[in-house]
């Protein structure tokens, strides 16, 4: 059996950019892209915090230091400028291999810096 876990996260990312007539993508720092280990097409999921959104769209690179998060296409109804928003990509693994996994995740302020990354996610206390 294969489980879908989580490979990496970017933490309440700012966005940029939200370029309706752009090709359809999310446009990601290419340092915060490599740091995270989201490839260049892959499939993410997008939740905006800011205003509730969820949706799937693929990523591709900004330019490296420029800190942009650009929603792309039909996507850029979903965010603004401002809003902010967790970037999650998933992966594919055997329960065996679910077992020594940990995701990368990035956390960051509200001008797209690295604040801190991790490998786990605390327990949530009741």
């Amino acid at each position: 059996m294969f489980l879908t876990l989580l490979k990496c996260k970017l933490h309440r990312a700012a966005v940029t950019h939200a370029e309706l007539d752009y090709e359809g993508s999310c446009a990601i720092d290419s340092d915060l892209l490599e740091m995270s280990g989201i490839r260049p097409y892959e499939q993410i999921q997008i939740y905006n915090v800011t205003n509730g959104e969820r949706f799937t769209t693929y990523a591709i690179r900004a330019e490296a230091g420029s800190r942009v998060i650009s929603v792309n296409g039909a996507a850029a109804h979903k965010a603004s400028p401002g809003d902010r928003v967790i970037i999650c990509a998933y992966a594919q693994m055997s329960e065996e291999q679910a077992e020594l996994f940990k995701p990368t995740l990035i956390y960051l302020n509200e001008s797209n810096h690295v604040t801190g990354t991790g490998d786990e996610i605390a327990t949530q206390a009741a």
